[in-house]
């Protein structure tokens, strides 16, 4: 048998077997490619991700220990981003480093994902969100996603975490569960039906609403279309500046 590649005549039979079977094994592995992260570091008050933001009040750059971070102040700042970074995931990984601080309110939204609806440019009230609550001066995480009736909170306050200190916190939805980490420990699971859902907008620093203002300052957010397993997890990067931040 003969095919044409690249202007000259090839026989097949004319390559080795094991040639074969890596080109076969590497055009499969391109197929399957595992999908691409989305990474947005806070380092522009202006940009983030790559996209323009729209910024409410002062939110303002500082020097955490790990290089540029913007910090809000829990009462009028925000960033608005014209992009759901998750538009289309039947599965996803959201990952955010932050740090949350003392003085703030009691429940705060730091990171809001919405679908908008096309025909009349309004939220649709499906979206995903991370939010805090403050429970003896110390954390708790609470993460939550809805797509149309199909709905999921995860809130342990249980588990409670300084203030002042960086954090990694994690969503995974595999399809089925809902699972919510902060570090790598799980906080909450729960099931949930989630339908993709479509383009939108995102806000940091507090609900799309504009309300439950975050205290406290973002690194780095990364989204995944897939359930990444925990030791996939974004690593909190090297301290570059260990006097900086809190």
């Amino acid at each position: 048998m003969r095919r044409f590649l690249q202007g000259s005549w090839l026989r097949l039979e004319s390559i080795p077997a094991t040639v074969l079977l890596l080109l076969t094994a590497a055009g499969m592995a391109q197929a399957g490619a595992e999908p691409e992260s989305t990474i947005w570091r806070f380092d522009d008050v202006d940009s983030v991700g790559g996209h323009a933001t729209h910024v409410l009040g002062h939110p303002h750059l500082i020097d955490s220990p790990y290089g540029k971070a913007i910090e809000f102040n829990g009462v009028d700042d925000a960033l608005f981003v014209d992009v759901h970074p998750l538009a289309g995931a039947s599965t996803y990984t959201w990952e955010v480093i932050f740090r949350p601080d003392a003085n703030g309110a009691q429940a705060q939204r730091f990171f809001h994902l919405a679908e908008v609806d096309p025909a009349t440019g309004k939220d649709t009230g499906n979206r995903m969100l991370f939010e805090i609550r403050i429970v003896k001066g110390e954390w708790c995480l609470d993460s939550f996603a809805q797509s149309n009736d199909s709905r999921r909170a995860l809130l342990n306050c249980d588990d409670l975490h300084p203030l002042g200190k960086w954090y990694r916190v994690t969503a995974v939805y595999d399809g089925k569960m809902l699972r919510n980490y902060v570090g790598d420990e799980k906080q909450g699971e729960g099931e949930l039906h989630l339908t993709p859902q479509g383009a939108g907008h995102s806000s940091i620093g507090t609900r799309i609403d504009r309300r439950d203002y975050f205290k406290g300052a973002v690194f780095e957010a990364r989204f995944t279309p897939r359930a990444l397993e925990s030791d996939e997890f974004l690593k909190m990067p090297p301290v570059v500046d260990a006097g900086a931040g809190k």
